[in-house]
C-alpha cells in the first residue's frame, strides 16, 4: 500500500444534508477534515434529482442541519429552491469546500498506521488517495437510484424514466403515464401529472399509511412525552377520519403504526397532498403490482392480471445504497442493505473509527443529531 496519500484527521464521504451537517460539527470543533463528493455540487439529490414541487415534508425545525435553524421568513413547509439556498449559505458560513467528482471506490482500515486509507476516482481518470484516523459514512439513504426488474420492459415502446428525471408534468398532457411506486414521491408526481392534464395510473402493490403533513408533525411533537405505540395509534385513528376506507380504491393499510414502519424499515407513510382527492374522483387510477410488459408494445400487464396502455413509464421505486461496493470492515457498523446494524439512537458509531451519518432511517431530523455525535466523539478521542 502506497503511502502517497493526503492526510488528514477525518475523511466525510458524502456532501449531501448529513455530509455538510459532519462538517460544520467538526469545523465548529476545529477537527481538519476532507469531505468527498462524487457529483459536481453539494446536495446532488436536492439539486439534479428532485421535482420542481417538492417541499420538505417535515416541518422546517425537524429539518434543519446542527449549528444553524432556518431563516424565520421560510415557510414552515420548506420549497426545494429555498432549501438548496439554505445549503449553499450554510456551506458558504462553515467554510465547507468539498472535493468534487471524488468517488470513492475502496475504504479499509489500515491497521498497522491505525488509519482509514481511502481511494476516489477522480475526472482525469486516475485515483487519489486520502488517509485519515476518522471515516464517516454519510452517503445518504437516497444515494442509488433503484428500477426493479420487469419483464419485456427494455422492449417498452413509451418513455421510461425513474423519478429522479422527472420534473414537471408539462409535456404530458393527455398522455397516459404510470406511476409504479407509491411513496411520497410516486404520489406527489402522480398528482402533478394529473394536473397537468395526464391520465395518470399509480401501481399501490403494499399497504401504506397516508396521514397529513400537520399530523404526522404533530405525531413526531409527540414522541418526547408518550410512547410510540400510543403516537402510531392516535396517527392511525386521524387517517381514519381524515380520509376514510380507501381500500375500496384499491389502497390497504398496514397492520402495524406509521412511525414503527418508518423506524424499522425506513419507510415514510404518505403525506398527502391532494392526490388521495384524485383518487377519489377517479382522475387517478389505481392498480396493482405490475407483472410484465407485453413485448414489442406499450401494454402493461398486473397481477390481477388486467392489462392496460401507456405512453409512458415512471418508476418512483426509491434507491439503494452502495456502501458494501467499496468500505472493507464496515460489517460492524453497516449491514448489506447500507443502514445500521444498531437501532437508533446507537446506530452512529462503529469499530476504528467508523461512523455514519443520516442512515437512522428517520430522515432529515437525525442529520444534526448524528454530526453532533460524531464530532464530540472525534473530539474526545483525540484530546485524551
Amino acid at each position: 500500500m502506497t503511502t502517497d496519500a493526503k492526510e488528514t484527521v477525518v475523511i466525510v464521504v458524502g456532501a449531501g444534508p448529513s455530509g455538510l451537517s459532519t462538517a460544520a460539527s467538526l469545523h465548529k470543533l476545529s477537527i481538519p477534515y476532507i469531505i468527498l463528493e462524487r457529483e459536481d455540487c453539494i446536495a446532488s439529490l436536492f439539486n439534479k434529482k428532485a421535482y420542481d414541487r417538492l417541499h420538505l415534508h417535515l416541518a422546517k425545525q425537524f429539518c434543519q442541519l446542527a449549528h444553524m435553524p432556518f431563516p424565520a421568513t421560510y415557510p414552515t413547509y420548506v420549497s426545494r429552491s429555498d432549501f438548496l439556498k439554505y445549503l449553499d449559505h450554510y456551506a458558504s458560513h462553515f467554510k465547507i469546500n468539498p472535493k468534487f467528482r471524488n468517488t470513492v471506490q475502496f475504504a479499509k482500515y489500515d491497521e498497522d498506521r491505525k488509519k482509514w486509507w481511502v481511494e476516489a476516482a477522480v475526472e482525469d481518470g486516475g485515483v487519489r488517495c486520502y488517509a485519515g484516523r476518522f471515516l464517516v459514512v454519510a452517503t445518504g439513504e437516497n444515494s442509488d437510484v433503484f428500477i426493479p426488474e420487469v419483464d419485456g420492459l427494455s422492449e417498452f415502446k413509451g418513455e421510461v424514466i425513474h423519478s429522479t428525471e422527472y420534473k414537471s408534468g408539462k409535456g404530458y398532457e393527455n398522455k397516459k403515464v404510470l406511476v409504479v411506486g407509491a411513496g411520497n414521491s410516486g404520489m406527489e408526481i402522480a398528482l402533478d401529472l394529473s394536473n397537468h392534464g395526464a391520465k395518470t395510473a399509480i401501481v399501490v402493490r403494499s399497504p401504506v399509511h397516508i396521514s397529513s403533513r400537520w399530523s404526522i408533525n404533530f405525531g413526531l411533537s409527540l414522541l418526547r412525552f408518550i410512547p410510540l405505540d400510543w403516537v402510531d395509534l392516535l396517527l392511525v385513528l386521524l387517517g381514519k377520519v381524515m380520509y376514510g376506507d380507501l381500500s375500496k380504491y384499491g389502497i390497504q393499510r398496514p397492520k402495524e403504526g406509521p412511525i414503527l414502519i418508518k423506524i424499522r424499515d425506513g419507510k415514510y407513510p404518505v403525506i398527502n397532498v391532494g392526490t388521495v382527492k384524485k383518487i377519489k374522483y377517479g382522475e387517478i387510477q389505481v392498480l396493482p403490482a405490475l407483472k410484465s410488459i407485453k413485448h414489442g408494445g406499450n401494454e402493461v400487464v398486473f397481477e390481477n392480471g388486467t392489462c392496460h396502455q401507456f405512453d409512458a413509464i415512471l418508476f418512483a421505486t426509491g434507491f439503494k445504497r452502495s456502501t458494501h461496493l467499496w468500505l472493507r470492515g464496515g460489517d460492524c457498523l453497516l449491514n448489506k442493505d447500507g443502514f445500521p446494524q444498531q437501532m437508533y439512537p446507537n446506530h452512529w458509531k462503529g469499530e476504528n473509527g467508523l461512523y455514519c451519518a443520516g442512515l437512522a432511517r428517520r430522515g432529515l431530523h437525525t442529520a444534526a443529531m448524528d454530526a453532533q455525535n460524531i464530532a464530540h466523539h472525534i473530539f474526545n478521542v483525540i484530546s485524551k
